[in-house]
């Protein structure tokens, strides 16, 4: 059993998937996150405005689920740039606390729309 999960505070499916999926009533996958402001479609330059961003769209729609950003028990992020790891990691740690969820963290060819970031998340409710 599983129920599409959307919100207009992120910004839309840019392919044949949905923002998130619920699974089970309990859990939830959350797709790629891209930093790309909802309101104004527009992605900030800097990997610190752009994790910031990414991590934003994430929490809008592990909330529109009903969850929780203290929920998410495993997070991908995909860099462009693993020199950029430091940075994503600080903006990273300001939104979550201790047990923090498990992670893995990716360096990639490309992203969509060349972003510099993008985090996936895992969901239990």
């Amino acid at each position: 059993m599983k129920e599409q999960v959307a919100t207009i505070k992120a910004p839309q499916a840019i392919g044949p998937y949905s923002q998130g999926v619920k699974a089970s009533g309990d859990m939830l996958f959350v797709s790629g996150q891209l930093p790309i402001n909802a309101v104004n479609g527009e992605m900030p330059n800097d990997v610190l405005e752009q994790t910031k961003q990414s991590l934003t769209n994430l929490k809008a729609i592990v909330e529109e689920s009903g969850a929780s950003m203290e929920n998410i028990v495993k997070t991908t992020i995909f860099l462009a740039d693993m020199n950029d790891f430091t940075v994503v990691n600080e903006v990273y740690g300001s939104f979550f606390e201790e047990p923090f969820p498990s992670r893995s963290t990716i360096e990639v060819a490309r992203l969509p729309k060349d972003a510099k970031v993008e985090i996936e998340a895992i969901v239990v409710k």
